[in-house]
């Protein structure tokens, strides 16, 4: 069955949820020169069943323009909705003075959070703690420029 983004949408968070969000990414990112992405996809496409999570992440993270910011300093919270996972992929810079351990964590967080039905709750839990080791490795500038939207990507 193929499912529209707005059915994703109502499975997943609503609206007004999204925005929220948004509005969570904006307010963290005031405090630190990197960049954070939330993309949702509903399932894997037919050609990508052989694929992992990560494998997709990093494929999603290449197609919203993450590699191209200015300082390699951007991080993608990547959900699959239907297969129940996600991942969160940090570029290579933040991979430079951030231990994956970090991920770990925030990723069992959000794991705990998702398992109760919580899932605005984690990702803007998540966003926040990202938000938070950014700001300490890599603050933000006078010359700062938001690089990519702060929307979530929906597909």
């Amino acid at each position: 069955m193929r499912c529209s983004v707005a059915n994703l949408v109502k499975s997943f968070l609503s609206r007004e949820e999204l925005k929220v969000v948004a509005e969570a990414i904006t307010e963290t990112e005031r405090h630190t020169s990197g960049e954070i992405r939330v993309a949702i996809r509903q399932k894997r496409a037919k050609r990508e069943r052989g694929s992992s999570v990560e494998q997709l992440t990093r494929l999603e993270f290449a197609r919203l323009g993450m590699i191209k910011t200015e300082e390699r300093t951007g991080v993608l919270l990547f959900i699959l909705v239907e297969a129940r996972e996600f991942f969160i992929l940090a570029d290579e810079h933040i991979n430079e003075r951030v231990a994956p351990k970090t991920w770990d964590g925030i990723a069992k967080m959000m794991a705990e959070k998702f398992a109760n039905a919580e899932y605005r709750d984690g990702l803007l839990a998540a966003v926040r703690s990202v938000g938070e080791h950014l700001a300490s490795h890599f603050p933000v500038r006078s010359d700062d420029k938001n690089e990519l939207p702060n929307d979530i990507a929906l597909s």
